[in-house]
């Protein structure tokens, strides 16, 4: 089986801002900067301005699927510029498929986070009310219990690694 090089630097990356993103709620520049700078070298010695083209338009794709979450104040920068490096790498299609998994990923990882601070009943609820107020018989009081106050902010540099990788290996 052939590696190819960009794939292992993605995933050494991935891995490394997945880690400082646990360990210090935050995906620093030196991460980011270097992995779409390695996207767009690569891309523009393999294809020449083809392949640049390619990288910014990635770049520019991952950034903006992320972008307005950020601006809402519900993601960190880093993050957007971690998915937009990604695009420099996957290409527009490439990037869109790793935020749809890693959209996947984060749901299922923010689920877990809920579930294990007792929160999940409540988030169930008042998901309810806001399709439209129908709530199972069952559960037409609200939980009188109140999930603990503080639940953690998620590290969606853990989902959008998880998320690209499974992306990139979806066709094998």
């Amino acid at each position: 089986m052939h590696v190819n090089t960009g794939f292992v630097i993605l995933v050494a990356a991935l891995v490394t801002a997945s880690l400082t993103d646990i360990a210090h709620r935050r995906i620093p520049n030196a991460i980011t900067y270097p992995l779409a700078a390695f996207g767009l070298l690569y891309h523009l010695h393999a294809s020449g301005m083809n392949g640049l083209i390619f990288s910014i338009t990635g770049i520019l794709s991952g950034a903006a699927l992320l972008l307005v979450f950020h601006l809402l104040g519900k993601m960190g920068a880093g993050d957007v510029k971690l998915m937009a490096a990604v695009g420099s790498i996957l290409g527009p299609a490439g990037v869109f498929t790793a935020a749809l998994y890693s959209a996947i990923v984060g749901g299922l990882y923010a689920l877990l986070v809920l579930w294990r601070h007792g929160a999940l009943h409540h988030a169930v609820y008042g998901l309810a009310l806001a399709a439209g107020g129908s709530v199972p018989v069952a559960s037409t009081q609200q939980p009188a219990a109140a999930p603990r106050a503080g639940l953690p902010r998620l590290c969606y540099g853990l989902a959008i690694s998880l998320g690209t990788v499974l992306a990139v290996l979806r066709p094998l």
